[in-house]
């Protein structure tokens, strides 16, 4: 029998005004006011637990400053998605949710499953992500005026959108050329940049939201990177049943945007086209051609980026 000491793992739900912590196996509880005074007392109390693991959400925000104090004390912690941590409580049966319970079932989420602790981006990924989330914030506002613009008849209303439009795509336009510098003043970004974009049917916006939102890209093998971003299909088979390979999962903002380069890629890169047309004469139906085009694509960066080699067509097609 083992008489090792056993793992301590630390749960921490963040709201905007109360950190809510759980430690197991001890089982503690406890609060901290989301404060710099509050964090910097939670760090001093964590560093006497010396935790193996500690688990928290990806908030949009509210976490940024913990996440760095803890990094800053070679804290090992591990930002996890929402979505995994909702589905292991209902698999656990914990249907009940208060920002406590919340933390146990990251301690225990972090207990069974045993995220990595990633280190935390640098100043320049944390703002080029700061400044691509930025620019679909202002896409979305540039949608949603010129929905009201076709909505209303009043020439008031309508001038007033227009000038808001009109600024609105100037901002848009502003803050495309900063995310270009930035991007540029990083050799490694710039390099990738370039490989990425030497591939038809892969834009700058494409390109950018690669380096942005998959900086494992080129570093992970084809079927992690397929897995990452959703595209790698799950089989559904039980007994005799044999149900139909599906997608799911991943970043899915970053799939929605390869779909739209695979589109453009089936008509402008040979490589692609073959492919694409292949499936279809084979019977496959086109959302199903279009998903594996889009595995593909996705295949054929992933290994251009770990050979740093450009563009070449009939050198690809093994991707």
């Amino acid at each position: 029998m083992s008489n090792s000491p056993a793992q301590v793992v630390v749960g921490l739900d963040i709201s905007k005004k109360q950190l809510d912590i759980a430690v197991r196996p001890q089982g503690l509880s406890f609060t901290a006011p989301n404060t710099e005074a509050g964090i910097a007392r939670l760090l001093r109390r964590l560093q006497k637990l010396n935790p193996q693991l500690i688990v928290l959400e990806a908030t949009g925000g509210y976490e940024f400053l913990l996440v760095a104090a803890l990094a800053g004390e070679d804290l090992p912690v591990a930002v996890v998605n929402p979505h995994q941590v909702r589905e292991f409580a209902r698999a656990a049966g914990r249907q009940a949710k208060t920002d406590k319970l919340d933390a146990q079932v990251l301690a225990h989420f972090g207990e069974a499953m045993r995220p990595e602790p990633r280190p935390l981006p640098t100043p320049e990924q944390q703002q080029l992500t700061a400044l691509m989330r930025r620019r679909g914030q202002i896409l979305g506002m540039i949608l949603r005026e010129k929905n009201r613009l076709e909505q209303t008849h009043i020439d008031a209303v309508r001038r007033d959108i227009r000038e808001n439009l009109t600024w609105l795509e100037r901002r848009l336009k502003q803050m495309e050329k900063d995310i270009q510098a930035l991007i540029h003043q990083s050799p490694l970004w710039r390099e990738k940049d370039c490989l990425l974009q030497s591939v038809p049917g892969i834009g700058p916006v494409i390109a950018r939201t690669l380096i942005t939102y998959v900086p494992e890209l080129g570093a992970l093998s084809g079927r992690e990177v397929a897995s990452l971003i959703g595209v790698a299909p799950f089989n559904r088979d039980s007994g005799r049943f044999k149900g139909k390979r599906m997608i799911r999962g991943g970043r899915g903002h970053v799939r929605c945007l390869l779909y739209m380069g695979a589109l453009v890629a089936t008509r402008f890169n040979e490589i692609i086209r073959d492919f694409y047309q292949r499936l279809l004469a084979a019977g496959k139906p086109k959302k199903l051609a279009l998903t594996a085009c889009i595995r593909k694509l996705l295949l054929i960066l992933n290994a251009m980026l770990k050979k740093q080699q450009p563009w070449q067509p009939f050198a690809t097609q093994k991707a």
